[in-house]
């Protein structure tokens, strides 16, 4: 069977996306349809060079009167023409007339909220599905809850996060659209019960896995509405957004005051301006985004939990993201996994593993972080569940509770001149092989402190979880060294993130190089660490093995 599938402004940055995606399909016919024919046409002889095994046409449709749309037949009709705040249901409910599926990328939050009222029964008379949201926001976001909290006892916070590139997103419709609610009132779950706040407030700066630190406020999503009413959360359940560039970010907050002191009603007349400095300031970023989960609760074991899903896309790709959820609803409705009808928001319809399976050939990245913030152990608490299912020798030495007392061996080397008096001064071991090595654990609630005795020297440091979750710092004197817990099958990676003089953040280019691993092979445990520095050369490079 041959499905027709009528993409709603294909010549966009989603709609062609979408178009490539699907034009590999077996059994599909493609219909690009928007207002203005020419950009179709170059968009249809793009994907028949490159290779597109379906039959592509070209149709012109105006997505607020689509008269034209019945005589396309379409088996489903896909809109990702945009903008969605303060439009209609015509075109959906022409859809479901001409027996079409229907599904967008809606991400207006009043138009996901009232689109079941307004479609649910038409939907159901024509046996079709008609699906909402089926984005990044809200459907991805609650595939990615529902993978993370299965199996929890309770769910106490939920905090969402999506950073485009400075390159990806600045176009006017795009900029309009967060405007729209800059500043404005914006009822959100939050402090365990619904409140008001403004749109672009709340502003956090967040560490975001494969991108750095970013800053971020509240985003006015259909999110805000759909989690809590999904997942039964006791605390808050936040969606944030943010540009790459951090003065993008805070001048967009800055400009809410404008609406909430009542000296301007809507900042969505800027949009033209600011799309054209955003447009300008692109040079100073990148096209690389993603997006981020964070949960807290109590897991299946009863105790605390803490998990993180993080998202990260090499340049150029960043645009496929949001079509994911579409492609996925499409895939199940074509091979019959999905078989409902019916008008509902797209959250929880298909599952994350559905959704990143659209995503193969494409360089996105993702990774999840789940921690147990309430055990005593930190490399519990970083890791969670990870931990439980690292080698023994590796639990023993970083599973402790109280202390313990390990005796080992292991070889060091490093350079001379200042990189030996930073050695000296630390209690650092020098070059050469250590046979007699001695590493004494302290730990507790707070943290752990390891004594390392190499002979008649000894280094001693302090380490700290610290959030989001698997982040830990290793306090030496007055300079904290903060990592990423990376595990792997056989132990975890200290994956470097960055330094401070107590409070203080010291500039990243000045750090030095930090690569370490604590693992097992053989059934024994084993480590090793290289300190480098670009300007003065190895500080210290040892690696050996302790005895259980």
């Amino acid at each position: 069977m041959t499905h027709r599938v009528v993409l709603v402004g294909a010549g966009g940055a989603f709609g062609r996306r979408l178009a490539a995606r699907l034009a590999s399909w077996p059994d599909v016919e493609l219909v690009l349809a928007g207002r203005r024919p020419e950009p179709l046409q170059a968009l249809r002889a793009a994907l028949m060079a490159s290779g597109a095994s379906a039959p592509i046409s070209v149709a012109q449709l105006d997505r607020d009167q689509p008269t034209g749309l019945a005589a396309l037949a379409p088996w489903a009709v896909v809109d990702l023409a945009g903008p969605f705040q303060g439009a209609g249901y015509g075109l959906a409910r022409s859809t479901l007339q001409a027996g079409g599926h229907y599904l967008d990328i809606a991400d207006g939050r009043a138009f996901v909220a009232g689109f079941a009222a307004a479609l649910d029964e038409t939907a159901r008379r024509t046996g079709r599905l008609a699906a909402t949201g089926a984005s990044s926001t809200p459907a991805l976001t609650a595939a990615v809850v529902e993978h993370l909290t299965q199996g929890w006892r309770r769910i106490d916070r939920i905090e969402a996060a999506i950073s485009p590139g400075a390159r990806a997103f600045h176009g006017p419709s795009v900029i309009r659209a967060a405007l729209s609610w800059a500043g404005q009132p914006v009822r959100v779950f939050i402090g365990g019960g619904w409140r008001s706040r403004a749109g672009g407030g709340l502003v956090r700066r967040r560490d975001m896995p494969g991108l750095g630190r970013r800053w971020l406020s509240l985003a006015d999503t259909p999110d805000l509405d759909l989690i809590p009413a999904r997942f039964p959360v006791t605390d808050e359940a936040l969606f944030l957004a943010g540009a790459e560039l951090g003065i993008e970010s805070l001048t967009f907050s800055l400009l809410g005051w404008l609406v909430r002191l009542r000296l301007l009603r809507s900042l969505s007349a800027l949009a033209p301006t600011l799309a054209w400095l955003a447009a300008r300031m692109a040079v100073f970023g990148s096209d690389r985004g993603g997006m981020s989960v964070t949960v807290e609760g109590i897991g299946r074991d009863g105790g605390r939990a803490r998990a993180r899903w993080s998202l990260w896309t090499d340049a150029g790709i960043g645009t496929n993201v949001p079509i994911l959820p579409a492609a996925a609803i499409l895939h199940g409705l074509a091979t019959g996994a999905l078989a409902e009808a019916g008008a509902r928001p797209a959250a929880s319809l298909v599952s994350l593993e559905a959704i990143l399976a659209q995503a193969e050939g494409l360089a996105i990245s993702t990774r999840t972080d789940r921690g147990a913030p309430g055990d005593r152990a930190l490399a519990r608490r970083l890791l969670g569940e990870a931990f439980d299912a690292m080698p023994a020798a590796v639990r023993a030495v970083h599973g402790l509770a109280s202390h313990g007392r390990f005796r080992g061996r292991g070889r060091a080397r490093g350079d001379g001149g200042l990189p030996a008096l930073v050695r000296w001064g630390l209690g650092m071991p020098g070059p050469g092989l250590h046979p007699d090595l001695e590493v004494e654990i302290a730990a507790d609630a707070r943290g752990e402190t390891w004594t390392r005795h190499f002979g008649r020297m000894s280094f001693r440091s302090h380490l700290r979880d610290r959030k989001p979750v698997g982040r830990f710092a290793e306090t030496v004197g007055p300079l904290a060294f903060v990592f990423d817990a990376e595990p792997d099958a056989k132990g975890f990676r200290w994956r470097f993130v960055e330094w401070r003089l107590g409070p203080v953040p010291l500039p990243r280019p000045l750090a030095p190089r930090i690569h370490a691993r604590s693992f097992a092979r053989d059934g024994v445990y084993r480590f090793s660490v290289v300190v480098a520095h670009p300007w003065m050369g190895i500080l210290l490079a040892y690696a050996g093995r302790l005895e259980l």
